[in-house]
């Protein structure tokens, strides 16, 4: 009966033990999350919030993206599309920077509830966004 009982709490010992996460694992998390947000992340010359999230709402819709919702108070656009039958989904935020000189934006995507870290997505979604602003800025429409 001891055996019993020693046998079970050691392997109640290990199973609780193997779901414990090391802190090792949690540093290089950390390393993770601030690349894809530096991926994620551009400041544009503008003090005009507005006129970025309206360029945003433009940028998405000529990427096939459907808008969700926006509010340009807020500074925040959701939009979905399909690729190959999954749903991709990509919030984005802007807000004016500390000097209130510039408008940072961060777009973050999403293939099937797993965050995209792709660079290529958000170097072609930026690109397209710093063109739509540099038009918009132009008064080329």
């Amino acid at each position: 009966m001891n055996t019993l009982k020693i046998a079970l709490f050691a392997a109640c010992l290990t199973l609780i033990t193997g779901c414990a996460t090391t802190h090792d694992a949690r540093i290089l998390g950390a390393d993770n999350q601030v690349e894809l947000r530096s991926m994620q992340t551009r400041s544009f010359d503008t003090s005009d919030k507005t006129v970025v999230v309206r360029n945003v709402i433009s940028t998405l819709q000529d990427l096939s993206f459907v808008i969700d919702k926006a509010d340009t108070d807020l500074g925040t656009v959701s939009a979905t599309r399909l690729y190959n039958g999954n749903k991709v989904r990509m919030t984005v935020t802007a807000r004016p920077s500390s000097s209130s000189k510039s408008v940072i934006v961060r777009a973050n995507a999403q293939y099937n509830l797993k965050p995209i870290e792709n660079p290529k997505i958000y170097q072609d979604f930026f690109s397209s966004l710093s063109k739509s602003l540099f038009l918009s800025d132009n008064a080329v429409e």
